[in-house]
């Protein structure tokens, strides 16, 4: 069996582009919360024979409060070769983003602590 590997190219406006080397006949579906939710487009890319472009518009139902992950399998082997992840809402705050934040925040804390010890005890 060949390596399947999909390439990201771009993501805008809910559409997913990618390239894909795989073997022939090897197709790509979205899926969400354990249920496919679309199928990509392949086609044949002229300037790479050995790659075929990807087309997935991801639909507006996936589009939810918290964090989504759409994955990007393979219908060939059932591996998961790309992931979409989509963040939105108020139920961001408990998000590890915000935990990261608050880290930081603390570090710095930290740092301004130990640097006035240091400034303090440097004389005796």
């Amino acid at each position: 069996m060949q390596d399947e590997t999909l390439t990201r190219v771009r993501l805008r406006g809910g559409r997913y582009e990618g390239l894909l080397s795989a073997a022939a006949g090897t197709g790509l579906e979205a899926v969400h919360e354990g249920r496919v939710v679309a199928v990509a487009t392949l086609t044949a890319d002229a300037a790479r024979p050995e790659e075929q472009r990807v087309t997935l518009e991801l639909p507006a139902e996936v589009i939810a409060e918290g964090v989504q992950v759409i994955g990007l399998r393979s219908t060939a082997s059932g591996a998961v070769l790309d992931r979409v992840t989509l963040m939105a809402g108020e139920a961001l705050d408990a998000d590890i983003r915000a935990e990261v934040a608050l880290l930081r925040e603390e570090l710095e804390m930290l740092k301004r602590a130990f640097r006035r010890h240091c400034a303090e005890t440097a004389g005796r």
